[in-house]
Formats: C-alpha cells, structure tokens, sequence
C-alpha cells in the first residue's frame, strides 16, 4: 500500500435500528477494517429521524458532504450534513427532491458522489412511484426507479431527473470514475428471484447507462460499496444480508470478478455504507476525540 501511505480507507456505517446515527470502519489496505467504535452523528431530520445508506463524498475545498436515508416510507427527501473533520458537523438539513410526485413513496440510499470534470455533487438515490413503469413480481409500492440531482453549493440542486430505467426494479447504486468519458454504475437489481448486483457503462457520470451486465454476486445481496486499490484493482464490498455477513469482489475491468470474501474482515453490525480516503492525520483525530452526544460504546484504540 506504498502509493497510499499516509492515507487510509474509511467505511460510512449505520447500525440497526438505525437511530445510533453515523459510524465510520477505517482500514490501511482496504482489506481488513476496524470499527471506530462510537456514533459520530446523531441523525435529527425527516419524519423517523432515521440514518441509513450514509454516503460521504469530499470536495475540492477538503469539506466531507454527507447524505443518507431518513425513513423508510412516507419520505420525499434525503437527510444531510457537512464537516471539515468527521468529527464536528453542521446543522443537518433534509433535501426535498421528490414532493413533485406525491405519490412518491420512498428515497432509498442516497449515494453522493464528486464529479471532477463537471465539478459538481451527483446525488442519486432509489424511489417507487406506483403505477409508472412496468413490474415483475414486485408489489407497485417496491418497483424501483434511480433518480438524481447535482449541486455545486448543497443551496441549489437541479431538477429531480430519471437517472436509470434498466427495465427491472433497480436500487443501492454506485457511480464511479474510471477516466475521461468512462464511468462504471455499480446496482442492485431488486426484482424477484434475482435481488442481486449488477454493473453498467457511461460516457458520463449521469450516464446514459443503456446495458446492465449479468450478476457478478449470488441471490440475496445488497449495499454495493466500492475501494480503490492500488494498481488498477478494484473492490467491491456487498452486505450477503441472508447468509448475515459481507462479502466481496476484487475486479480489475469490471467485466471479470474475483469472490475475496475470504480475504476481508468486516466488524459485525456493520450496514451499508460509502468507501472513501482520508489522510491518516484525520483518522487519527477521529479516533481520539469523543464527539459531543456521541453514543455508542468507545471500543477502537487506533492502533495499528
């Protein structure tokens, strides 16, 4: 992990019943992670004042950006937060961005993510809109679409816009950038039998995504998260929510898929989640301070 030294992987988590708020996982190869041991935001907004799905991604400025699920039902927004540490955040906010349809039921796992030619925020997340496209087994009230919004400042977004229709009941999605005009969606296909994850390709970070590929994980997964690893590889954490542990897949074009299960070690408890990198500085801060409110037990020392 030379190219990597004075970084470290961090792994945004939430623990059931989902009123503990956010917690982080933090490894140095991405590989084997560790547990920060306390609850680091308390979630205060949306109808249940849930956090599920925490999604961080950083802007050019430093500033961490933090977006998740609120609720299950009844929901027609996203919870967010933003902070220079980890530690001290602001004053949480929910972002309406589905009251233009209110039969709307749910936003489900906002993932956020920077877009460095555009320079700006994509957030796209899974709702249900009954009766409006065509489904399989699913009830009309879990027949998911992918829709999003951008943002440079978290003042303004953009209109709520489609983002994937792959003809099946679609959510838990990832967008990741591979180079110039290639980005690669990570997605769970949510439809009876397959409830499984998928990959597609774009020439932008708003697609078009017009081909899903087979399944590259068994029946019964979710939760897509994705590390970078050095020399080109990539891996693909997945919650095997049936089997009640994690797993993953190690790929280097995402075409090919390599099960490493047996090479990880993720802490039990740990939900669904965004990977991303800190400097090992600011790893180090978290793990020494206690956060105002925090709850949780403090269990993790930090040492290597």
């Amino acid at each position: 992990m030379s190219s990597c030294a004075k970084e470290a992987y961090m792994f945004t988590s939430f623990r059931e019943p989902a009123t503990d708020g956010l917690h982080f996982l933090y490894s140095y190869d991405g590989y084997k992670w560790q547990d920060a041991g306390k609850s680091f935001l308390t979630p205060q907004v949306g109808p249940s004042k849930l956090m599920r799905d925490p999604s961080i991604a950083q802007g050019p400025d430093g500033t961490y950006h933090l977006v998740w699920t609120c609720g299950w039902k009844g929901d027609k927004g996203f919870g967010y937060a933003s902070s220079k540490d980890l530690v001290h955040w602001s004053e949480q906010r929910f972002i309406d961005v589905m009251s233009h349809e209110p039969s709307t039921v749910n936003v489900w796992a906002p993932e956020i993510f920077f877009d460095p030619p555009t320079q700006q925020f994509l957030i796209v997340w899974a709702s249900t809109i009954p009766l409006r496209f065509p489904k399989g087994q699913e009830e009309e009230d879990n027949n998911h679409r992918l829709y999003y919004t951008t943002t440079k400042d978290f003042k303004t977004f953009s209109a709520t816009k489609l983002y994937l229709d792959p003809g099946f009941s679609a959510i838990d999605s990832e967008v990741l950038r591979r180079g110039v005009d290639d980005y690669v969606l990570v997605v769970k296909d949510n439809t009876r039998p397959e409830r499984d994850i998928k990959v597609a390709f774009g020439p932008t970070a708003t697609g078009p995504f017009l081909k899903v590929s087979e399944p590259f994980t068994a029946n019964f997964t979710e939760g897509p998260s994705v590390a970078k690893l050095p020399h080109n590889q990539w891996l693909i954490y997945y919650d095997a929510y049936r089997e009640k542990k994690y797993g993953a897949a190690k790929t280097s074009d995402f075409l090919t898929f390599t099960d490493v299960s047996a090479q990880v070690s993720v802490p039990t408890g740990h939900k669904h989640g965004s990977i991303f990198m800190v400097p090992r500085k600011t790893l180090k801060n978290l793990l020494q301070t206690a956060p105002a409110g925090a709850s949780g037990a403090t269990s993790a020392t930090g040492k290597q």
